[in-house]
């Protein structure tokens, strides 16, 4: 979701992801994170989204939930800066009203991978997390490399001098990708898009002390509101689960970590391409793929295997099209991000990004039948708005600077 597949975004946007939540993403919110990165000129949090993410809940961007559920969310809103080096590779198609169309497929595409991967974790009570973020990055490694192959779009090369230098990051995106993904199938859609504000947080923190990175009153103001109402959403979360919250916290970590190691070894990886570039899909294909060796030697180390041999959930169809159905959201999800962003610009994709939580957690709250209380309520939506301030604060920073 994994989000975000963030995977895959979006618990979970993206690497898979939640993520957009992005939280993007889903970028599994997770899945919008390398989006978000070559915009910025660094890498901010998702929905992806995406994680927003798994894949946002990451499964956010990872993902592709970099970039599924979700997801580093896209809510640093700052100046259209390298924006093309992003779109390169991508070849949108020709349609009137694109920029209403791109924003409805890409608010669609990121609010479904979360709700599928909550299915799939709780609806279907699967317990093998890491085997569905396994599978759904496999589906996005096998399409893209056929989309690559048939010249729809551009990617690079994996040669082994990438690889090393990407290595450290990708671990980090498994890791994202896997929590955001334990979290999600503990705790509702609502309050895991609030406590992955908590991301930001945790983000804009190390880019002033790693990176002496300032930013004004107004985004600190912010990130304080989000901390409340993270606080107050779980002090009055009527289905409160101490794992899933321990969970969702160590993901806030790992994808904070991965935004900001993300921008120390970007230069790098680019420099080590034949083409002195390495584009969002690129990168996907780059996370996606190293990520299968390392997720298979999870599944047995936490003997996620043993579960899959006795699950009558293997022998089902209808099961096998909703997890496959969600490695193709995790994709999606950076298909239309691209295509969004590139037919709008960086403001109105940050700002929809934030305002597409609002309508997640109230779709996760009613399909889930989530118990709440007003009080709980009130601190969901302070969250959500808390984020969307947020947003405005960053674009105004980033215009500044």
């Amino acid at each position: 979701m994994g989000s975000s597949n963030p995977r895959n975004s979006p618990d979970g946007v993206l690497g898979r992801l939640g993520s957009q939540d992005t939280s993007g993403l889903v970028l599994n919110g997770e899945r919008s994170l390398l989006i978000s990165h070559e915009q910025n000129g660094g890498v901010v949090p998702v929905t992806s989204p995406l994680v927003s993410g798994r894949r946002d809940i990451s499964r956010s961007m990872a993902g592709l939930k970099s970039f599924r559920d979700v997801e580093i969310d896209l809510e640093d809103g700052k100046v259209e800066k390298d924006r093309d080096n992003i779109l390169r590779g991508y070849k949108p198609i020709k349609l009137r009203n694109q920029a209403l169309l791109s924003g409805l497929a890409y608010c669609i595409s990121s609010c479904s991978m979360i709700l599928v991967n909550k299915f799939v974790l709780s609806g279907y009570d699967f317990s093998a997390g890491i085997s569905l973020m396994l599978y759904q990055n496999l589906v996005s490694v096998i399409v893209v490399s056929i989309l690559s192959s048939s010249g729809v779009i551009s990617t690079e090369p994996l040669t082994w001098k990438l690889i090393r230098v990407w290595l450290p990051v990708n671990v980090i995106f498994v890791g994202m990708l896997i929590t955001s993904m334990f979290s999600l199938k503990y705790i509702n859609v609502a309050m895991v898009t609030v406590l992955k504000n908590v991301t930001n947080v945790i983000t804009a923190l190390g880019e002033t002390y790693l990176f002496m990175k300032h930013h004004d009153k107004k985004v600190w103001t912010a990130l304080f509101l989000m901390i409340i109402s993270a606080i107050s959403g779980g002090a009055t979360d009527l289905s409160f689960h101490a794992t899933g919250y321990a969970w969702q916290i160590i993901n806030c970590f790992l994808t904070a970590s991965y935004s900001l190691t993300l921008r120390r070894v970007m230069d790098t990886a680019k420099q080590v391409t034949k083409s002195g570039n390495l584009n969002e899909f690129s990168m996907v294909l780059l996370n996606n793929t190293l990520s299968l060796p390392l997720g298979l030697l999870l599944i047995f180390a936490f003997n996620e295997v043993d579960y899959l041999y006795k699950t009558p959930l293997l022998k089902m169809p209808m099961f096998w099209l909703v997890i496959t159905s969600s490695g193709f959201l995790g994709l999606a999800i950076s298909f239309t991000s691209m295509w969004f962003l590139h037919q709008t610009g960086a403001t109105t994709y940050s700002l929809v990004g934030s305002l597409n939580k609002i309508p997640l957690s109230i779709a996760g709250i009613i399909l889930f039948k989530v118990p709440t209380s007003m009080e709980n309520f009130l601190s969901i939506l302070f969250g959500l708005l808390a984020g969307v301030l947020f947003a405005k604060a960053k674009m105004r920073d980033g215009s500044q600077s």
